[in-house]
């Protein structure tokens, strides 16, 4: 091979070189912006992320904030209603008072006490003596021991009536059985 042969082919392994190293350079630049374009997109999608968690929380604090004051004003409200409903019949037992009438107005009042109460939602329970005792609905506060078989487990006397308000017993019926 000649000199200028020599030269023309290490002037083309050069060039070669050069190419494949752009080419090398160039994919590079290109690998290197689909990934900056592909990081941004996750950044993009990570801050939208972000916000919208935060959106969310700002969201269910203020719901948190709300909730806890409409249960304070249902149980303000709640008992100011029943308080207004007792005032009427304090108002009556002041007039049975000033008109010397206790007598004769303690039953209206009564009267009119229960028909405020089951306005509510107040219902009695309905023991009574000689009704078979019922564990679900009293309580048993005294027990007599009787020979009989037929008169065990039947209520005696009821010294406090139970209630309940809609389906739910806020209080016991409180009696003695017979044992």
């Amino acid at each position: 091979m000649s000199e200028k042969d020599t030269h023309t082919s290490e002037q083309e392994l050069q060039d070669q070189e050069m190419a494949a190293q752009e080419g090398n350079d160039t994919g590079s630049e290109e690998h290197h912006d689909a990934s900056t374009a592909a990081l941004d997109t996750l950044k993009k999608q990570l801050e939208e992320a972000k916000n919208k968690y935060l959106y969310l929380l700002s969201d269910f604090e203020n719901y948190k904030r709300n909730a806890a004051r409409d249960r304070t004003d249902l149980i303000q409200t709640a008992g100011r209603d029943i308080m207004t409903s007792l005032l009427d019949v304090l108002d009556d037992f002041d007039r049975a008072v000033k008109n010397n009438a206790m007598p004769d107005g303690i039953g209206l009042i009564h009267q009119k006490m229960v028909n405020i109460l089951q306005s509510k939602g107040l219902k009695g329970i309905g023991t009574k003596a000689g009704d078979a005792f019922d564990a679900d609905v009293q309580e048993a506060v005294a027990e007599i021991p009787v020979p009989e078989e037929d008169a065990k487990g039947k209520i005696v006397d009821v010294l406090e009536p139970g209630y309940m308000l809609g389906d739910k017993i806020i209080r016991y019926a409180k009696s003695s059985c017979r044992k």
